[in-house]
C-alpha cells in the first residue's frame, strides 16, 4: 500500500480522516465536518476527500457513513449528481482547427442552461416538445415516479420528464476531450434536475420537521436525520434511489446525443462507449465497512472500490482524469468528485476579469463570457494538489484536457 496522505482531527465526536495534504481545507468546512462528526450514527468515522469545502448542510467532499439513520442535507438537492465519459475510436489528427461547429452541434442537441419562466415562455434548458428518445428512457421510470406522486403531491408540479436528457447550469458540462495517447473522448457532468432538487428539498423539511416534533437538538438543523425504521425513512429511500435512477439515465442520454451530434458536425462515423464509466458523486447506497452494513453517503466524492472506474474532472480549463479505485478501506473506498472550490461564485465574479478567464480557457472552445467566470479555474482547486493528495485512494488510468466544453 502506497504511504497514507491523510491527517486526522477530532473535537468531541468521531475522528475526522481527512486526504488533504497540499490543498487548501478552508476553517468553515472543518466546523461543518466537527458538526456532523457529533451525530451519534456515525459509524466509525467522517472521510473528507482533498476536494473538500463549505456546503449547505452537509460538507462538500465528504463521505458520511451512517446506522440507523439518513440525512436527507448529507445527500443534498442534486441527488445522484455525477459523471459519465467514453472513449471514441477518433483521434486527434482526425479533428478540424476549428471545433466551434461541434460546440454549436452539441448545444443544439443537449437542452442546457436556464430561461427565465414568465408565463406563456418556455425554459431554454427543459424540453418542450419531448423527442422520442427521451420518451423511450422515461419509461423505466415513470410508474415509480406515478408512485412517489401519490405518496408525495409535491411532486407533481416538477420537471420531470422535460429535464430528462438537459444539462442544466452552474458546474455541469458537456466536454470533448483529449488523451495522453490521442484518443477523443466525450464526458459530462450532471444529475437528476429539477426533479431532484424536489425531492432533496421536500425530505430535508420533512426531517427538520421530525427533529422538532421529537425535541431533538442538532448543532445545525441542516443535519435533520431520518431515523431508519421510520415511515419517513422508508419514504425517502425509496425516492433518493428513484431520483440516482433518474440522473443516470440522464446522461446516458445526454451522452447518446453529443456523441450523434459530434458525428453529424464531423460529418463522419466513429465508434463510441469502446470504453464507458457513469459514476454518481452525490448519492447515498448500502455498503458493508467494518463489520458492519451501513449507509454510506457520499457527498461529493466518488467511490473507488479496488478496480473500480471513476472520473475526477478539473475546472473547464484544467486537465480531468479517469481513474482506477485502490480500495482503501479507510476511506470508506472513496476518492474526490473534482477539483473543489477555493471561492464562491460571488468572489469569484469579483475577483476574476474576463480577460484572464479568456487566457485560463484559450486553448478550449467555450463560452468566454462573463457569465461563466463564477466557472473559471481560477476558482477551483489546482487539480494537480488534488491528486497528489489522494494517491493512495485511486491510480489515474487515462488523463483528459478539454478541447470543447459546453456549459449553460
Amino acid at each position: 500500500m502506497t504511504q497514507r496522505t491523510y491527517e486526522v482531527m477530532q473535537d468531541g465526536g468521531v475522528p475526522i480522516k481527512s486526504w488533504t495534504v497540499g490543498v487548501p481545507f478552508e476553517a468553515e468546512a472543518k466546523e461543518q465536518l466537527k458538526n456532523i462528526s457529533r451525530l451519534p450514527f456515525i459509524h466509525q468515522w467522517l472521510a473528507a476527500m482533498p476536494d473538500v469545502h463549505l456546503g449547505k448542510g452537509a460538507t462538500i467532499g465528504s463521505v458520511v457513513p451512517t446506522v440507523g439513520a439518513v440525512i436527507p442535507a448529507a445527500v443534498g438537492v442534486d441527488i445522484g449528481c455525477g459523471m459519465m465519459a467514453v472513449r471514441t475510436s477518433l483521434k486527434a489528427s482526425q479533428l478540424p482547427d476549428d471545433l466551434a461547429p461541434v460546440r454549436s452541434a452539441i448545444e443544439r442537441a443537449i437542452p442546457h442552461g436556464r430561461s427565465s419562466r414568465a408565463r406563456g415562455s418556455r425554459d431554454k434548458g427543459a424540453w418542450c416538445d419531448v423527442p422520442n428518445d427521451v420518451m423511450s428512457a422515461w419509461a423505466p421510470l415513470a410508474m415509480q415516479f406515478d408512485v412517489l406522486q401519490e405518496k408525495h403531491p409535491v411532486l407533481r408540479k416538477t420537471n420531470n420528464l422535460n429535464h430528462l436528457g438537459t444539462l442544466g447550469t452552474g458546474n455541469h458540462f458537456v466536454e470533448m476531450c483529449l488523451d495522453e495517447h490521442g484518443s477523443v473522448w466525450l464526458m459530462l457532468h450532471s444529475g437528476s434536475r429539477g426533479v431532484g432538487n424536489r425531492i432533496g428539498n421536500h425530505f430535508i423539511e420533512m426531517a427538520k420537521r421530525d427533529m422538532e416534533r421529537w425535541h431533538i437538538q442538532l448543532p445545525d438543523s441542516d443535519l435533520a436525520y431520518l431515523p431508519e425504521g421510520t415511515e419517513h425513512f422508508d419514504q425517502y429511500i425509496e425516492a433518493v434511489e428513484w431520483a440516482q435512477n433518474f440522473a443516470r439515465i440522464n446522461r446516458e442520454v445526454m451522452m447518446a446525443r453529443a456523441i450523434s451530434a459530434v458525428k453529424s458536425a464531423l460529418k463522419m462515423d466513429f465508434d463510441a462507449r469502446i470504453e464507458a464509466v457513469n459514476c454518481h458523486h452525490n448519492y447515498v447506497s448500502r455498503e458493508h465497512h467494518y463489520g458492519k452494513d451501513v449507509l454510506v453517503t457520499r457527498k461529493g466524492a466518488v467511490r473507488a472500490g479496488a478496480g473500480e472506474m471513476g472520473i475526477i474532472p478539473g475546472s473547464m480549463g484544467a486537465r480531468s482524469f479517469i481513474v482506477r479505485g485502490l480500495g482503501n478501506a479507510e476511506s470508506f473506498c472513496s476518492c474526490s468528485h473534482g477539483a473543489g472550490r477555493v471561492m464562491s461564485r460571488t468572489k469569484a465574479k469579483q475577483l476574476v476579469s474576463l480577460e484572464e478567464h479568456r487566457r485560463a480557457t484559450a486553448d478550449v472552445e467555450c463560452r468566454k463570457d462573463a457569465g461563466v467566470i463564477d466557472e473559471t479555474p481560477a476558482a477551483y482547486k489546482p487539480i494537480e494538489q488534488v491528486m497528489a493528495a489522494q494517491k493512495d485512494l485511486v491510480e489515474i488510468v487515462y488523463t483528459l484536457k478539454q478541447v470543447v466544453c459546453v456549459k449553460g
